[in-house]
Order: structure tokens, then C-alpha cells, then sequence
């Protein structure tokens, strides 16, 4: 994923034809880049059976997904994804269906996009895409998950879960640190995401969700001076040992 230019600053002051643009405070950004840069899983991108495009409030999966495909990196797409508390005023009629039109309206043609409507979760997403491809005669060896930028680690990790049999490679939209903040909005929602994503990782697999990932002490150390901080919303309650 692209670093943030040189020299970046916090910009919370900063405006743009008087429009306030969220940024990182400078006091969190070391503890924030590094869970930043720690789920980009940075594959090297090859050819793959298939793209699959896991449903959020983030549109820039589908824009991924449409340049991958004009690219050819693969011949079809899944969109995956019902809808979420977080989604549904954005994409009323499910997360996969909008972004389905969104690549028909860029010139994937209707008949390389298939449509699964009904996950609620990345477990979901997968499990229900691979039944989708199979339904359709399609025997997928090998795909490209597409993602925000933050779920990519754990998409690949509920992945090779539930099933270990395919390649993974992953994906999101190459924007830097500061570029996804302004896009989403609120840098407290990214942070908290980014948060709630890594204690998922440990969290995910003891419970037999996802396979184990390393979690780096830097990691671990960054993680959890936010959560000290208040980035606490999206986490999840501790399971047990």
C-alpha cells in the first residue's frame, strides 16, 4: 500500500475551500501507521480465477475490484455482502448489489459480476462465495480478496479457515494513512476500526474463526496504548484462555 507522502503533518486544523479534512493527532500517529501497516498484507498481485469483493461501508472495494479486473488480474467478480447497521442508509438495497452496479457502471461487463447477497460476516463472505462459484460451475484455484484497507489480514486469515485450499491474495485501494482518513470522514472511526481489527486477529482464531497470525510486539505495543487512549469502540469482549 502507498506510504504517506514525506514529511506528512497532522492536519486537523487544516481546511479546503473551508472544508475541515479529518486527520490522525500527531501524538497517535507512530501507534496508528504501525496497525496500518501492519494489515496491509502487501501480495505481490499475479492472475487469479477470480476477485472477490467483501462488502462494507467502503466503497473503494468495488473501485479496487473494477481496476483489478480491467487490469486483467481476473475474468469475474464476486460482490459479498448483505447489509449492517453501519451500511444500510449508505446501500440501502445490500452492500454487494451496489457495489455490482458501481462495476457495471465502470464497464465490467453484467455477466463477469456475480451477486451474493446474504453474508453478515467475513466467515459468511467466504464460505457463501465459494457455494456461489461452485453453483455456477466455477472451479476457483485461486482469487484475490478485496477489502478496506484495515480487514485485510483478517480476510486472509478467515480465509485460509474456511477454505485452506485456495491461493489468497489481497487487495485494497492504494491510498495512503492520511487519504483513507479524509475519505472516510472520521479519524476516530478509522482508528477504532483499526483497533477492533487487530484484536480480532488473536481474538478470531482461538475461537477457531480465523488461522493464528503473528502479532509483532510493536504490534502489540501500539495496540495497546490506543486502547489505553479510548479507541474502544469496536472491540470485542475478551475470550477467555
Amino acid at each position: 500500500m502507498t506510504e504517506a507522502p514525506a514529511g506528512a503533518e497532522s492536519r486537523a486544523n487544516r481546511s479546503t475551500v473551508g472544508l475541515y479534512i479529518p486527520t490522525v493527532p500527531d501524538n497517535l500517529r507512530p501507534d496508528v501507521e504501525t496497525l496500518w501497516n501492519y494489515h496491509d498484507m502487501q501480495h505481490e498481485l499475479h492472475p487469479c480465477d477470480v476477485g472477490v469483493g467483501l462488502g462494507s461501508h467502503d466503497l473503494g472495494v468495488a473501485v479496487i475490484a473494477v481496476r483489478l479486473f480491467h487490469r486483467g488480474i481476473f475474468p469475474r467478480i464476486v460482490f459479498t455482502g448483505a447489509n449492517a447497521q453501519t451500511t444500510v442508509e449508505r446501500f440501502p438495497k445490500g452492500e454487494a448489489v451496489h457495489y455490482g452496479e458501481y462495476a457495471t457502471e465502470k464497464g465490467v461487463p453484467p455477466e463477469s459480476v456475480l451477486i451474493e447477497p446474504a453474508a453478515k460476516n467475513t466467515s459468511e463472505n467466504i464460505t457463501f462465495t465459494r457455494d456461489l462459484l461452485i453453483s455456477n460451475g466455477i472451479q476457483a484455484q485461486s482469487l484475490v480478496l478485496m477489502s478496506r484497507p484495515y480487514q485485510q489480514r483478517r480476510a486472509y486469515a478467515t480465509c485460509k479457515k474456511v477454505w485452506p485450499e485456495v491461493e489468497v491474495l489481497c487487495a485494497s485501494l492504494p491510498l495512503p494513512l492520511d487519504d483513507y482518513v479524509a475519505s472516510i470522514g472520521d479519524a476516530r472511526k478509522v482508528i477504532d476500526m483499526l483497533v477492533g481489527d487487530t484484536q480480532r486477529i488473536e481474538e478470531y482464531a482461538k475461537s477457531g474463526f480465523a488461522i493464528p497470525q503473528e502479532i509483532p510486539a510493536d504490534v502489540r505495543a501500539a495496540f495497546g496504548r490506543l486502547v489505553a487512549a479510548g479507541y474502544t469502540s469496536r472491540l470485542i469482549p475478551s475470550v477467555p484462555d
